[in-house]
């Protein structure tokens, strides 16, 4: 549902950010400064032939000024920390049944080393550290548009610093 003050407040925020008047604005879209003076007091929305133009003299989309500046939340799918941990553990299964001298593991060890500056075999055998890859694969996951629940994270990790880490993540993607 689109919030008329939000709208109004998003419009006057980025003509101000531009620098236009009201004026300038409203000269641009061939409308009045009482028109656009009526959109930012939402009194008024702008007409819908109007927005692809508003959104480009304002150098914003159509969905950011409708929205007034919120984020639209939409996820790809839904993870699980329990996923996450077997997507991990698949990787050292690789190292088993290819064998640790295999040129494919070899490759995808030294991948993920290399663009994380770290040792992902020690996690094999450090569940603090194994931990630590779960909780960048959830990161990671929620970047790419993915949802966790939060009480699966609350009850998925054993140590309290991961769980807080991906708490805050997932907060701040929207997830309640």
């Amino acid at each position: 549902m689109i919030n008329i003050n939000k709208v109004g407040a998003q419009i006057a925020a980025l003509r101000k950010a531009r620098g236009l008047t009201q004026a300038e604005l409203g000269e641009r879209l061939n409308v009045s400064f009482q028109a656009v003076s009526k959109w930012e007091r939402a009194e008024a929305l702008p007409d819908i032939g109007l927005l692809v133009d508003l959104a480009g003299i304002l150098g914003t989309s159509v969905d950011n000024i409708l929205t007034g500046g919120e984020k639209i939340l939409s996820y790809r799918g839904k993870i699980t920390v329990s996923d996450m941990r077997e997507g991990i553990a698949c990787i050292e299964k690789c190292g088993r049944l290819l064998g640790r001298d295999n040129l494919i593991y070899r490759c995808a060890v030294e991948g993920i080393n290399e663009g994380m500056n770290t040792d992902i075999e020690e996690s094999f055998t450090n569940d603090y550290i194994f931990e630590c890859f779960v909780a960048e694969a959830i990161i990671q996951s929620l970047k790419a548009g993915s949802y966790i629940d939060l009480t699966d994270v609350k009850n998925g990790f054993r140590h309290k610093h991961f769980r807080d880490i991906v708490m805050n993540y997932a907060e701040s993607y929207g997830m309640k």
